[in-house]
């Protein structure tokens, strides 16, 4: 990758979660804010990734499994996938109903 294609996903993201967040401000539908929830974890993780590669910032390692795996990088990558599985599960519980 050139470092001009480094650049755009961080631009695009940080254009989604602010977007994620003005979405909020104008609704307090609960899977709507699951899905800023979503995107605001993201932007951090993003966010995290450019202060570790910095070395602004380090990371303790647990041992799971037998590989040694940082745990805050772990959650950075599971959370905001979760956030949209459960947004989703609301929307589908709505029309559901």
């Amino acid at each position: 990758f050139s470092p001009k294609c480094r650049k755009k996903p961080i631009r695009n993201f940080s254009g989604i979660a602010f977007l994620a967040i003005m979405l909020w401000s104008r609704t307090r539908d609960f899977s709507w804010m699951f899905l800023v929830l979503a995107a605001v974890t993201g932007y951090s993780a993003i966010v995290f990734d450019l202060l570790l590669r910095l070395g602004f910032v380090s990371v303790k390692k647990i041992l799971l499994l037998g590989n040694e795996i940082p745990l805050i990088q772990l959650l950075l990558a599971v959370i905001p996938s979760l956030f949209v599985i459960i947004s989703f599960i609301i929307m589908l519980y709505k029309t559901r109903r």
